[in-house]
């Protein structure tokens, strides 16, 4: 989707301007595993309008494939305005109708989207409509072929009225390999309460990571033998400047580590960085630091790792990060 961001804070009838920015669960994880350094790919549907050019030219810009986007001519790109509140940031989405929402296992080969090493999926996705919640289905299914899928719950109440139930979003997340939840989305959504109980509703994936918000995250991976290694690394301190888009720049990091065969904690640390990347900045879609950096940053011993405090900007001085510790 487009974005606007408004300037200001304050209720969205009173923002008269706004920044223009891109946004959307999977993109943003395509652009950050880009602009890490991986070869990415994103297929999606976007409206014959200039917002989608837009669209397609940023996430393009990022490094990212988007040979497979199509156009659609009758039915517009989504767009969504966040409300900066005191204390908290606003959501309002336009994408009813939008160009997305038609997606199906038709209109999305499964060949294509089983072609890389790993397949990224979102729930949101699965809100949008039935033929997008059977695209999702369809390509989570377990069959020959299938790369290693990675699937962020991404629980938005407001896409789950009516018919739709969110008891749909554990069926599709048993399904996939790595899975992403937050303890309030997992609690909201299933009655789920911490990390344990969310392991024993999800058994199936080889590797659950639940975010616990400022606290941190844990990481369940199973072993050969079926049992459970379990995780823990504290978020890093950061002075917030925006936290929508946090947790796609969270599931980068991670994917962007496992991809390198990094181990758990590594993955956990680099989730942490990212997510500090997209915390910092108003948009987003921050623009993360070299690897280099994002390794270093992830070596820090414990106590190094808990007392650095990350402000505005920071991934654009990496010289200056030890400074802020």
């Amino acid at each position: 989707m487009v974005t606007f961001v408004p300037e200001h804070t304050g209720p969205l009838a009173d923002a008269p301007t706004f920044h223009r920015g891109v946004g959307g669960a999977e993109s943003n994880v395509a652009c950050y595993l880009a602009l890490s350094g991986h070869s990415t790919r994103w297929i999606s549907r976007v409206g014959a309008d200039g917002f989608g050019d837009h669209l397609v030219a940023e996430i393009a810009a990022a490094g990212v494939d988007v040979d497979w986007v199509r156009r659609d001519p009758t039915r517009p790109t989504g767009i969504y305005f966040k409300e900066r509140l005191p204390g908290r940031t606003a959501v309002t989405y336009y994408r009813a109708g939008s160009a997305a929402t038609v997606m199906s296992p038709e209109l999305v080969p499964r060949q294509l989207a089983w072609s890389g090493r790993v397949l990224h999926l979102s729930g949101i996705t699965a809100a949008l409509s039935a033929s997008c919640r059977e695209l999702v289905r369809e390509l989570t299914r377990r069959a020959a072929g299938r790369p290693l899928v990675s699937f962020d719950v991404n629980y938005r109440p407001s896409l789950w009225k009516g018919p739709r139930h969110p008891g749909e979003l554990l069926e599709l997340a048993r399904g996939c390999d790595i899975v992403f939840v937050g303890e309030d989305e997992a609690e909201a959504a299933w009655g789920t309460t911490g990390a344990a109980e969310l392991r024993a509703a999800l058994p199936e994936p080889g590797t659950l990571v639940v975010k616990q918000g400022a606290t941190g995250a844990v990481a369940h991976v199973r072993r050969p033998d079926g049992t459970d290694d379990r995780h823990f690394e504290p978020a890093l301190h950061v002075d917030v400047v925006e936290p929508v888009g946090a947790g796609d720049a969270f599931a980068a990091g991670f994917l962007s580590a496992a991809l390198r065969g990094l181990p758990p904690a590594a993955r956990l640390r680099h989730g942490h960085v990212l997510a500090a990347v997209s915390l910092t900045v108003p948009a987003d879609l921050g623009r993360p630091p070299s690897r280099a950096v994002a390794d270093r940053l992830a070596a820090m011993d414990e106590d190094a790792w808990r007392a650095l405090r990350l402000g505005p900007g920071w991934a654009e001085r990496p010289g200056t990060v030890e400074d802020r510790s």
